[in-house]
């Protein structure tokens, strides 16, 4: 055995991770911890591949956080499409019998690419969508938040937008040092393979859209291969990465 090229390959690996940790701001040893043996244990394992497709993603920089503006004019009109559905299907009447005293409930339409089987009826939610890949809602029940968390591959960004109105700042997302607060704005998109974590310490529920899209690239083909395989190995999984939720089923 060549320990030397496997040393070297460890410490490219470690190196990769380490960079890769070191695009999130205000991370500090417990966010260390968490990424090299906690729940960002998988983020640091797909490092090479993320990082393949920030380059792959040229010259479509990752932000990390951003506006509906910094996207292709394709991809908002997805948004806006999506959003636009949500308000017409009432989503709050419709669930709000279903989360009962759930903490944190998650409806999933879409996964990757393929349709959920749900039993609330949302057929907007089950078109055909280009760039659009994942569809949920996510429940936040009063006093509820998540931990701190990474998301796993960056072929996609993470579209949230929270359908009722927040009436105070206890509603919000942390990304870094962006504490993003859903009263002031509905939408938020970001890279969620930077570590970050969502509160509801209000008194009301709240609804929010839970969307992937594929991060806009020049070889958008390349990048769909990647959201298939990436389905593939994720395919009936959901609730490995939401343990902590009541993941609705039929």
């Amino acid at each position: 055995m060549n320990f030397m090229g496997v040393g070297i390959g460890l410490l490219a690996f470690l190196g990769l991770g380490v960079y890769d940790l070191g695009r999130n701001k205000r991370v500090d040893a417990a966010g260390i911890k968490r990424y090299f043996t906690g729940n960002g244990l998988f983020t640091w394992l797909l490092s090479p591949v993320n990082t393949l497709l920030d380059i792959l993603s040229l010259p479509y920089i990752n932000k990390g956080i951003y506006k509906l503006e910094d996207l292709p004019p394709s991809h908002q009109a997805e948004i806006k499409r999506l959003i636009d559905a949500a308000h017409k299907e009432n989503l709050v009447e419709k669930m709000a019998e279903k989360i009962k005293d759930n903490p944190r409930t998650m409806f999933f339409f879409k996964w990757y690419g393929q349709d959920v089987k749900n039993d609330i009826d949302v057929p907007s939610f089950h078109e055909n969508y280009k760039y659009i890949k994942t569809i949920g809602v996510s429940v936040f029940n009063k006093k509820q938040s998540t931990s701190k968390h990474f998301g796993p591959m960056r072929a996609t960004l993470r579209v949230l937008y929270n359908v009722n109105d927040m009436k105070d700042k206890t509603a919000y997302i942390e990304v870094g040092d962006c504490f993003h607060y859903w009263q002031d704005e509905k939408l938020f998109i970001f890279d969620d393979t930077l570590q970050h974590q969502s509160f509801n310490d209000s008194d009301n529920v709240r609804y929010c859209l839970f969307v992937d899209i594929m991060r806009p690239c020049l070889l958008p083909g390349l990048l769909s291969v990647f959201v298939s395989i990436l389905c593939l190995l994720l395919k009936g999984v959901n609730n490995v990465f939401y343990k902590n939720w009541k993941v609705v089923k039929p």
